[in-house]
């Protein structure tokens, strides 16, 4: 090979990245001491930008697609190395590649619980964790603000202060949102996209990214409120816990009585079991202890009105019927226990309604 065939080697003439890799967000094309070659060919592909970086400075910027490298096309470039008239030599650029797809697969958690204030526990601790995607949305603004002179930079290098962010985020919208604990999984998807919203303005302007989505997976409160919030819910599902203990120790007489290692033992288990099941029941013949039993309820009567049923009255509707000329001796009337109806004047209970007939006088 002659001089000027090693001299061709040095220059780039083909520029390309092929991303294998899955979190890589910036790639610094690794041109070493070669020069780029003027009519080189700069190839990216989807999901890619290329930026031409002229002695610390961002120049010009390339989306998808396949370029040939001349003056016209990189107008920035030219400027700033001062080709007013255009150029036909190598020239030296920095050029990084930029991924601008969607990083998937990122996740966030809060190391530390989370105090909010709940309206029917009061204050209590939660943690939340969930996933996010990240994405590139300017590369000149990214590259001036984390890259800097590093030849690869992929997302764990920014994971640590986006969590971080996101954790700050999720305390400020579940603190101001007022939601009750146990409503907070039917608002999963409203508190993610606030949370993902508080994200966005900081990490856009600062760092020229973009999270696309964010999900809320689970918010958990320490175990011991979790065991509480069990509790509670079992006692409701109970219901009459009184009664439940009943059928427990119910359950639990013949269970103790039958242990062959208690013998006599087992048999006073199960005797003080009743017993105690006992000193809860009221005591046959005695009266119970809410108060004295409640009056027998009065009876109902009816009355035959012109040939047809009317009723029931209570004894006092009897006496007001009989007081107006409605109800008389001879007027039948019935209610439970009588086999057939009867003259009011003969039911012993409603005599008293009606004056005894006037003796005869005498005429003389």
């Amino acid at each position: 090979m002659g001089l000027l065939e090693k001299l061709r080697a040095e220059f780039v003439d083909i520029i390309e990245w092929v991303d294998d890799s899955r979190h890589t967000l910036v790639w610094r094309f690794p041109r070493y001491h070669n020069q780029i070659k003027y009519g080189a060919q700069l190839i990216v592909r989807p999901g890619q930008a290329a930026v031409f970086v002229h002695r610390g400075r961002v120049a010009d910027v390339f989306g998808p697609g396949q370029t040939t490298l001349r003056t016209k096309n990189l107008p920035l470039l030219s400027t700033l190395a001062g080709w007013p008239y255009g150029f036909d030599s190598p020239f030296k650029a920095e050029v990084y590649f930029v991924s601008t797809r969607q990083i998937t697969d990122l996740k966030w958690g809060t190391p530390n619980p989370v105090l909010m204030r709940d309206p029917d526990f009061g204050p209590i601790r939660v943690r939340a964790f969930g996933t996010y995607t990240l994405r590139a949305r300017d590369p000149g603004i990214l590259l001036k603000e984390l890259v800097g002179t590093d030849s690869v930079f992929d997302s764990e290098e920014i994971s640590e202060l986006l969590r971080s962010i996101i954790n700050q985020a999720f305390a400020d919208v579940v603190a101001k949102s007022e939601i009750p604990l146990l409503d907070l999984a039917s608002n999963y998807a409203e508190l993610a996209e606030q949370v993902r919203g508080l994200v966005l303005q900081r990490v856009d302007d600062e760092f020229g990214l973009e999270i696309p989505q964010l999900y809320l997976v689970n918010v958990s409160v320490p175990a011991e409120v979790e065991e509480a919030l069990d509790t509670r819910t079992s006692m409701g599902v109970i219901g009459d816990v009184a009664a439940y203990q009943a059928y427990q120790m119910g359950q639990a007489i013949p269970i103790a009585a039958a242990n062959p290692a208690g013998g006599l033992a087992g048999a006073g288990v199960g005797l003080g079991m009743g017993m105690a099941m006992a000193s809860q029941m009221p005591q046959a013949g005695s009266a119970p202890s809410a108060g004295p039993p409640p009056p027998p309820p009065s009876p109902s009567w009816h009355l035959a009105e012109g040939g047809r049923t009317t009723g029931p009255y209570t004894p006092q509707q009897l006496a007001e019927a009989a007081a107006a000329g409605r109800l008389g001796p001879q007027s039948l009337v019935w209610t439970v226990g009588m086999a057939d109806w009867l003259a009011a004047g003969q039911v012993s209970e409603l005599a008293g309604l009606f004056p005894p007939p006037l003796p005869p006088t005498d005429e003389g």
